[in-house]
Parts: C-alpha cells; structure tokens; sequence
C-alpha cells in the first residue's frame, strides 16, 4: 500500500472521509497495563525512549488493543536537546528537569552529536513501518522550540510558564539563540524519521497559548515556520501537523503563518472557529480528554458533538490533548466504536 493511500494520509491531503479516522496523542501511554509492565523494564525515562525493543512494543501496543488508525511513534520532546547536548534528565513523579538556560550551556550544543544520539530513534521508526499493518499511518513528532525551550529557563515547568516568559523578555537573544539550535536539531530529526518510514510528522506546541501577541509571532509561528520549511525544503512531499494548544484566537494566524497541513483542535477551541479552519485545512481533534476519562453519557455525548460539528469537512478524530493515565482502557475501546460507527 502507498502511503497517500492510508486513511489519515487520504485527510491530510485534504480529503474527506465517513467515519474519520482516529487516534489519540498519548496513546502508548500509562493508562495500558502493558505499557507499564514494559516501563518497568527501563531504569530511566529517556532509557526508555532509547531503547528500540521497547519503544517499539509500547508503540504497538494500542495498534493491538484499539486498531487506531495512526501509530505515534513512542519517543519525548526532550531527545532533541538532548541529543545536542543540553543537559536534561527525568525525574520520577516530577518528570524532566533541564540545566537552566545560560550561555556557557549554549556554547557547548554541537548539532554533530545529534545523528548518533538519535540512532535508536530513528531504529525504532524503521522496525514500527515494517511491524506495523500495511494500512496504519505511522506519525513521528518533535516538540516545539517554544515548548522545549520552557522547561530549560528555570530547569522545569510550571502551568503558565511565567520564568520563560519573562526569560524571553529579560534576554531575547539568548532565548532565541537556543530556538535557533532547536529549529536546526528538529529539522534535521523530522526528516530523518520521514526517511525511515514515517508516513507524516506532528508538531507538539503544548505552551503556545501562554504567549502574548508578538510572543506567538516569534516564538510559536516563525520557528515552526522555519521547521516546516526545512523539512519541505528536502522532502517536497512531507505532510506536518501542527498542535498549538489553547491557541484558538491565533490558529488562522498560525496555519497560514507556517505553511502546515493540518492543525490539531484541543477541547477549548469553539465550533466556529475550527469550522472556519477546517476551510482552510485539515483539523485534528478534540474531545476533551476528561470526557475519555469520565465515560458514559458525557463520553458518548462529546463524540457525537465533534462528529456533528466537524464530521462535514476533512477530520481526524483525537483528542483535544493527550490521554491521561487515569483513563479507563475500556473507554478508550468505547470511543473508537462510537466513532467508526459514525
């Protein structure tokens, strides 16, 4: 099978289809008791992530369950400073912890490392295409400069990322000199996973809607546009999504300002304006993931609200964000019914 032939592929190129396509962001995740018998396998997060064997069976695991209709490849947005030498680790039930952000760390980044630091990654999406079934679209991803760069100003996050905003704003150039070498080191990365078999990329920019006006311009929109240059620039054929959550005011000014295929919807986003998106592009999203969690009516009622308000153009059914790990698998199982029966 072609890959423009596979039914998240067939949207993405603009086409419509009854019932839409699904998955869901988080999918190989800690709400499936097999993900976390294999998690306990890896000494540390990013072990995990490094480790083909099992990045690739977690992968698999909910393509097994659910039969989505995408595969995500199993990774974190954190490889990617890593991978040129940022200094990050992962601590348990506090999750990553970036050196803070200073100039004698930027000094040391060498975007020559990365290649073979992200060789297992890259092993990894080349096991998952030929594991996967033939008709799955296999996704790969990288985080945002903007959301990568919020947990290195202070070494972690915080719910509206005040010390990277006023990081940016204190001290501009050392800020986007950092985005600078993310831009590079993702670019890079993007285009190696699409070599290796991914059918399409994700761009997760989970922090973007904590930026004032001219913040979303420079910080959000123009190092994504530059990501999806870099990438269509080598592979012409390349199809991205981007995800800029709570973002609903700007998405018109981010799609057309970087030049994506296709935009991810969190929950928040109102109807008029996601089907004033979907005119533009194709639009992925967005249950609210609590109703995933909840179950029952307000399960059932939240399906049929996103197919009856976005149902009429080119959809992806997901989430409106990641899968929490207190969902429920039989909810999950629940949904993916609901929505194929359209």
């Amino acid at each position: 099978m072609k890959s423009s032939d596979r039914a998240v592929m067939r949207v993405l190129a603009g086409e419509r289809l009854w019932p839409p396509p699904i998955w869901m962001m988080r999918q190989a995740g800690r709400y499936l008791p097999e993900y976390r018998e294999v998690r306990a396998k890896a000494k540390n997060f990013l072990d995990f992530c490094y480790n083909p064997d099992l990045a690739t069976e977690v992968t698999l695991q909910p393509i097994r369950r659910y039969g989505f209709d995408a595969s995500i490849l199993f990774s974190d947005i954190f490889v990617v400073p890593d991978a040129i030498g940022y200094p990050v680790r992962f601590e348990e039930g506090r999750g990553p912890v970036l050196e803070p952000l200073s100039e004698a760390i930027l000094d040391k980044l060498d975007q020559s490392r990365a290649n073979k630091h992200l060789d297992p990654v890259i092993e990894t999406v080349t096991r998952l295409r030929r594991e996967l079934p033939e008709e799955t679209t296999l996704l790969g991803f990288c985080g945002a400069p903007w959301t990568v760069a919020c947990y290195s100003v202070v070494g972690h996050t915080t719910q509206d990322q005040t010390a990277a905003r006023v990081g940016a704003y204190r001290n501009p150039a050392l800020m986007q000199r950092f985005i600078d070498q993310l831009v590079t080191a993702s670019i890079r990365y993007l285009i190696r996973q699409l070599d290796a078999g991914a059918d399409a990329v994700q761009i997760f920019d989970t922090w973007a809607g904590v930026l004032d006006e001219e913040g979303f311009r420079r910080w959000s929109i123009e190092p994504t546009r530059a990501i999806v240059e870099g990438v269509k620039g080598a592979r012409p054929g390349a199809r991205i999504i981007g995800f800029p959550k709570a973002s609903s005011a700007r998405l018109e000014a981010y799609v057309t300002g970087t030049g994506v295929d296709a935009v991810g919807l969190d929950w928040t986003a109102p109807d008029h304006v996601a089907q004033a998106i979907q005119k533009k592009v194709p639009v992925q999203g967005n249950l609210d993931p609590m109703r995933l969690v909840a179950g029952g009516a307000a399960l059932d009622e939240g399906i049929t609200h996103v197919l009856k308000a976005l149902g009429q153009g080119p959809l992806i059914f997901n989430l409106g964000h990641g899968v929490t790990p207190e969902t429920d698998p039989a909810h999950v199982a629940r949904m993916v019914e609901r929505v194929r029966q359209g």
